[in-house]
């Protein structure tokens, strides 16, 4: 099966009204949420279609912010209708996490189309709550690659209509991020059999294609030539020699260097290597290119809003397989930069190739470099699935990386990065360790490691990608695989970051 992107179906086509919602408006639609305050006003009910039933309803019990109820209307019963309280403090997280509720208790009429509005709520919460609702049901209706000979039919969302007076303040950058989400998990999602390194860098040339930016491959060969042992170490495993470096190249209109380069571990299946993982640990490792997926979904957003700054996005793609040729414990290979590591645990696979590939995206100086990365089962155990970590090389952005992560809903955690633990990376033999043998403290480890491959004037930010997956979801995603690093990535772009950018992604 040849696979292709799904570019014309990640996102649900979005339409502004700004009439009023009537009887007849509502019945044109499968389902509808409605955002109401706890306590509506007589007024609010009776500018409602069906307000006195829904006023009956809604007073049968107390209602408090949080609470969701659904019920059938029109003549025949035929549109969906889910009401919700909002909380008008929530934090971001909150909401997106009470719109994935909204959003599921929606779909399960398999509406061809669906209506959202508010009635009565504060205008700063209403467009929040409004925003995440749509985020979340772009999330819910997109749809994953599916291998079944035989699917259930099922009926595809067509259409969201918003009802409301004046615009929606920041639906096109919901709608840009919720695009770019939606492909990173389509692409994390694939089964190795069928995004192996040769497809998936088909894949991306298809997507530079189709966006008009620029494609770059840095095969084995020419990393050979380049120094990049420690990428190769990796790769040399594998049966076929299809792995290497990807970089797209997004311009805008007279950029020449990049503002900043997106850097993504892209592991399309990771075994460990000689140092094979157990069953278990192994069923989910075609994931282990999430971060990869992250950057192009970050990319593809920032495109789609035609952002000011130059962005490079580079990808380390190859699989660590075990085999005769495959790199050993305590083989010593140089990196592009010319240090030199020694090797302790082949399935710390994920920073050989980060290594070579930061070295690579530092050549063409950028402000400031986003590394994106599923890279530490320790970052796991510290944060859980619920926050990812964050490391950078910038001590006075550690509270702006932080606000981005608590204003996107995206959480992420700021670890600390203090020299003196390079003192457990000693070798005796080469430059550094390629990680601990203990294993103590690895994800905070593991960024210092990386810190030798990003020169110190460039603004650097890792990612360990804790919160790629979690069962159940996270927030508004109900998947898995939660394609988290998209919204936060816009948002702290938002925000000014990198603090050396030359322009302002606003």
């Amino acid at each position: 099966m040849s696979l292709r992107l799904p570019l014309s179906s990640l996102l649900v086509p979005v339409r502004k009204l700004g009439a009023p919602v009537s009887q007849s408006r509502l019945s044109r639609h499968g389902s509808a949420i409605l955002l109401l305050p706890p306590a509506p006003s007589g007024a609010d009910f009776r500018s409602l279609p069906h307000g006195a039933l829904l006023r009956t309803v809604f007073h049968r019990k107390p209602r408090k912010a949080g609470d969701v109820f659904d019920l059938r209307v029109g003549g025949d019963a035929e549109t969906l209708l889910v009401v919700a309280c909002v909380a008008p403090a929530a934090s971001t997280f909150e909401r997106l996490q009470f719109a994935g509720k909204l959003a599921k208790a929606a779909l399960v009429a398999e509406p061809e189309s669906l209506l959202v509005w508010q009635q009565g709520c504060a205008a700063d919460s209403a467009a929040a709550a409004l925003l995440a609702v749509v985020a979340a049901v772009e999330s819910a209706a997109f749809e994953f690659a599916t291998f079944k000979s035989r699917s259930k039919a099922r009926v595809r969302l067509g259409s969201i209509e918003i009802a409301g007076r004046g615009k929606l303040p920041g639906l096109d950058l919901t709608l840009a991020t919720a695009a770019g989400n939606n492909l990173a998990r389509w692409l994390t999602a694939l089964p190795p059999s069928h995004l192996d390194a040769g497809a998936y860098r088909g894949l991306l040339k298809d997507l530079a294609r189709h966006l008009r930016i620029e494609f770059r491959f840095y095969g084995e060969s020419q990393l050979k030539r380049l120094g990049a042992g420690a990428f190769l170490a990796v790769s040399q495993g594998n049966a076929t020699r299809d792995a290497g470096v990807v970089c797209l190249s997004y311009r805008p209109r007279g950029a020449a260097a990049p503002d900043l380069s997106l850097v993504g571990k892209g592991i399309c299946f990771d075994t460990g290597g000689t140092n094979l993982k157990p069953h278990k640990s192994m069923l989910d490792m075609h994931t282990d290119m999430a971060g990869s997926a992250v950057a192009v979904g970050s990319l593809y957003a920032l495109h789609t809003l035609e952002t000011p700054l130059a962005v490079d996005c580079w990808l380390a793609i190859t699989e660590n397989r075990i085999g005769p040729t495959a790199y050993k414990p305590q083989d010593v290979v140089r990196a592009l930069n010319g240090t030199t590591i020694q090797v302790i645990h082949t399935d710390a696979e994920g920073r050989m190739v980060l290594a070579d590939t930061l070295s690579l995206a530092a050549t063409k100086k950028p402000g400031g470099i986003i590394d994106y990365a599923t890279l530490t089962g320790a970052c796991v155990y510290a944060l859980t699935e619920r926050y990812s970590g964050a490391f950078t090389n910038r001590e006075d952005s550690r509270e702006l990386i932080e606000a981005a992560g608590r204003s996107s809903g995206e959480r992420v955690w700021c670890f600390p990065m203090d020299a003196d633990f390079d003192t457990d990376l000693d070798s005796a033999v080469a430059d550094v360790l390629q990680c601990s043998p203990e294993g103590k403290g690895d994800h905070i480890l593991a960024a210092r490691f990386l810190s030798r491959f990003v020169p110190k004037q460039i603004a650097w930010l890792h990612l360990d990608l804790s919160a790629g997956t979690r069962h159940g979801g996270l927030a508004h995603i109900g998947s898995e695989i939660t394609g988290f690093g998209v919204r936060y990535t816009l948002d702290l772009i938002g925000r000014g970051w990198p603090p050396s950018a030359r322009k302002s992604a606003a």
